[in-house]
């Protein structure tokens, strides 16, 4: 993996980046159709949130971030068959176990 020409990203931008190839690396773990699901509704809400959250926001933006490290732990466990709903609010659960 060498030096790419892209825009040099902040850490926060990094931390992000890194979440949601978490994501995609945990998707895969899980059977094609739990996969296809679990990749559409993550790619909406980072989608989502990339277009409705400010970006000067960095305390509202460490929260997602620490909230979906918790939420990319649950999906990473064996007990968890998919995500039922990525919901970002504050009472939300997205994995279902079974």
């Amino acid at each position: 993996m060498g030096a790419s020409s892209g825009p040099r990203l902040s850490g926060m931008q990094r931390q992000v980046l890194s979440l949601y190839r978490g994501f995609l690396r945990a998707a895969r773990l899980k059977s094609a159709e739990d996969r296809h699901k679990i990749e559409s509704l993550v790619s909406n809400e980072f989608r989502h949130n990339a277009n409705n959250v400010d970006r000067k926001n960095f305390l509202y933006i460490e929260y997602l971030v620490r909230r979906g490290r918790k939420q990319l732990d649950q999906l990473k466990s064996p007990d968890t068959v998919g995500l039922s709903a990525l919901n970002m609010g504050p009472s939300s659960s997205i994995c279902s176990a079974g």
